[in-house]
């Protein structure tokens, strides 16, 4: 059973609603949009020339540093009088990225964010806690909306205030949360301190994005929470989430509404286009969107597709949990390595709990990375006998050595209660 049948239908049927939409989003940007314009015939394209779907990958990629360059409005297709809302990201590595929205707009985020909540086992008569921030950040609201669209109660607890979250979850026996993965586990250990076991309530699954987190991670929330736990992936330049969801039948990979968001994969250094299966930068392209349409935007994240009908009878194209961002990569001594890959290792690890940071630092011409991680409560070894032990699993599984590793006990390393944690501290340019 499915939210809305476009979800089963079949792919001669979904690539030609794909090519309407996307002519039409290309006649938007093209007579709306001065900077699209400029761009799409510095390609040599004009709208006439896209005649299906697969047009798609001779049009010119759209970056962040397109939206930045533009700011706040140069990539609106629409005045402001037409706007109904707008958002932006945090601007933590530059100027903020504005992000806009139609009543048409906002009527679409409201059913894939429902579409999406279904697909995830939510139903009307669920009460859904919202962890997610309320603000200029989409995922607040987007999930808000979502929750009131599918006709679910919502408490919008938002963000922080980890006790009278745990409050909640308990005295309002929510069935469903929404939050980033590693505020799951933060939420875990907090409850612990106030003396009870958060896999004793009623809570029976959590809707995690926001982050890349790692199966071996999500094993750790399951279990300690009690839940299944869900993957959702979306950002602000396309919609915010909605973007896609993993099914609770089958967790095999996360549903793309391709019916308002083409995916792509790339090679992250050519920008070739790569077949089903591999992985590479993830490419997005808003169908529908009016006030801000991106053609062919590069989002930095790591995943593949996968076109096969799922055991759910879903025939929309599956991308795999993000692995990592392209710009995340760190080189070390020549090895390639995402953060997720140097996680996914420790978190193998029984004595190890799943919160490390990474500082990279650079010493002349060569980068250094320095691991800290935390033990968890009940190891019973030394600090030097277990970062032996993380130094020969990355050497053996990663061929990666760390220029240092120090194992610290529980709670030394900061938790983040609102917003995205923070893995990797780069120094390199201080």
């Amino acid at each position: 059973m499915v939210y809305n049948d476009v979800e089963t239908a079949s792919r001669s049927e979904l690539e030609e609603l794909q090519t309407d939409r996307l002519r039409e989003t290309v006649e938007r940007v093209y007579e709306n949009v001065p900077w699209y314009r400029d761009h799409l015939e510095n390609a040599g394209i004009a709208p006439e020339d896209v005649d299906t779907i697969d047009d798609v990958s001779d049009l010119p990629f759209t970056t962040k540093e397109d939206i930045r360059d533009n700011y706040p409005d140069g990539l609106f297709a629409v005045p402001h009088e037409d706007l109904q809302r707008i958002h932006a990201s945090s601007g933590t590595t530059g100027k903020p990225k504005i992000v806009a929205y139609t009543e048409d707009d906002l009527g679409v985020w409201h059913e894939v964010m429902a579409r999406s909540l279904y697909a995830a086992g939510v139903r009307s008569d669920d009460v859904v806690q919202n962890g997610y921030g309320y603000g200029l950040f989409t995922g607040g609201l987007g999930f808000h909306d979502g929750v009131e669209e599918l006709g679910a109660c919502v408490i919008p607890t938002g963000g922080g205030n980890t006790s009278r979250q745990i409050d909640m979850l308990r005295d309002m026996e929510s069935d469903v949360l929404s939050c980033t993965p590693s505020y799951c586990l933060y939420l875990d250990e907090r409850a612990d301190d106030m003396g009870f076991d958060l896999a004793d309530l009623p809570l029976e699954r959590v809707i995690i994005g926001a982050e890349p987190f790692t199966d071996p991670m999500r094993n750790e929330i399951e279990d300690a929470l009690g839940v299944t736990a869900i993957d959702v992936y979306g950002l602000s330049e396309i919609i915010g989430p909605g973007v896609s969801i993993e099914c609770e039948e089958a967790q095999n990979g996360l549903h793309v509404w391709e019916d308002h968001f083409y995916p792509e994969v790339v090679d992250p250094d050519t920008g070739e286009v790569l077949p089903e299966g591999e992985e590479g930068e993830l490419v997005l392209t808003s169908l529908t969107k009016q006030a801000f349409p991106m053609i062919r935007y590069r989002t930095g994240d790591m995943t593949s597709l996968n076109y096969d009908e799922c055991e759910c009878g879903r025939t929309v194209v599956r991308m795999d949990n993000v692995s990592g961002r392209a710009d995340d990569l760190i080189i070390v001594r020549g090895v390639n390595v995402y953060p997720s890959q140097i996680e996914e290792v420790m978190v193998d690890i029984d004595a190890v709990a799943p919160h490390y940071r990474i500082d990279l630092y650079r010493e002349g011409n060569l980068d250094t990375l320095e691991l800290t991680v935390e033990h968890v409560h009940d190891y019973d070894g030394t600090h030097e006998e277990l970062e032996a032990e993380i130094d020969s699993r990355l050497r053996d599984v990663l061929d990666v050595k760390p220029d240092e590793i120090e194992v610290v006990g529980p709670g030394v390393i900061d938790r983040t209660e609102v917003g995205k944690v923070k893995r990797v501290y780069d120094h390199r340019e201080d």
